[in-house]
């Protein structure tokens, strides 16, 4: 999961995914493409959000994608359009650019919508990310459950 600073959407989507799938099954993992935030916590409205559902993302902290998680990683969700350009060019080859997907083509096939950034927004705005990522997550969890 990636997006750019890693304090909110991405240990979002990190957290919800794990709580979705068995860890002794899947490793997930979330990076940010700047390195604004190398080992910060997640942002408090992320952590509160995800409390609220039961999720606890407050053990998590920042770091920056590096090119070997195209190694670790079978596929890398992106947040938005963006972070899917900056994946990309750190991409060696058509393999690992195969891997890099925005998030919410798994709710709308190729229509490449990003999740809108909430950290300059309300309270508000990390519950509508919640939601979509929550969504994003269920459809990413029963592909990999029914493939496993």
């Amino acid at each position: 999961m990636v997006c750019l600073g890693n304090i909110c959407r991405s240990p979002l989507a990190e957290g919800i995914l794990k709580s979705k799938l068995p860890s002794n099954k899947f490793s997930i993992d979330s990076a940010g493409t700047a390195d604004y935030h190398i080992g910060d916590p997640p942002d408090p409205r992320s952590v509160d959000i995800a409390k609220k559902n039961q999720i606890d993302i407050s053990h998590q902290r920042g770091r920056q994608f590096e090119v070997s998680d195209f190694d670790r990683f079978d596929i890398i969700y992106v947040m938005d359009n963006s972070n899917y350009l900056n994946i990309i060019h750190l991409a060696r080859n058509k393999k690992d650019a195969l891997k890099v997907k925005l998030i919410l083509n798994e709710l709308y096939a190729n229509e490449n919508m990003d999740v809108p950034d909430p950290y300059y927004g309300g309270s508000y705005g990390f519950k509508n990310v919640f939601e979509m990522l929550d969504e994003a997550c269920n459809r990413i969890a029963d592909t990999l459950l029914s493939e496993a």
